[in-house]
């Protein structure tokens, strides 16, 4: 891993399909030493992750286009673009494009490492056919992510 001065041009970077999402990962723990990753995300509307906690990173957002509602503390609040949230690790949270048009979000987690996990569940998840939810949840737990009711 390497840990120095990094540009990435606009339109280069990874792009990864998982969740109903796009993912453009722009600083992955290659790039950053494994200080951190950050990549922006493309919502459709209604879109979004269930409620669940990471026991490795803690994660920001912050809105950039569309109207979102996050999870925290068993309330959803609304934000729109300039909103700022930050989710510890273990802290239950989701997020949810709750407007009529696409969000995109800059979404940071540190550690890096989330871009391996986004990675793995691609794979299951573009499969034909109805993706392995079994799967997901193991490969979650590999990376110490667990989903939980909301």
């Amino acid at each position: 891993m390497a840990n120095k001065a990094t540009i990435i041009p606009a339109g280069q970077g990874t792009i990864i399909r998982a969740f109903g999402q796009e993912s453009h990962f722009h600083l992955t723990g290659e790039q950053t030493g494994g200080a951190y990753t950050q990549w922006v995300e493309i919502t459709q509307p209604g879109g979004g992750p269930p409620p669940h906690f990471h026991t490795r990173e803690d994660e920001w957002f912050y809105v950039l286009e569309g109207q979102m509602s996050f999870l925290k503390e068993g309330q959803w609040n609304e934000g729109g673009p300039g909103t700022a949230v930050y989710m510890p690790r273990n802290v239950p949270h989701a997020f949810k494009n709750t407007g009529n048009i696409v969000s995109k979000m800059l979404i940071t987690t540190a550690p890096s490492g989330f871009e391996n996990f986004f990675a793995r569940c691609a794979e299951v998840m573009n499969q034909p056919g109805e993706p392995d939810m079994q799967r997901i949840i193991e490969i979650s737990a590999e990376h110490g992510i667990y989903f939980v009711n909301p």
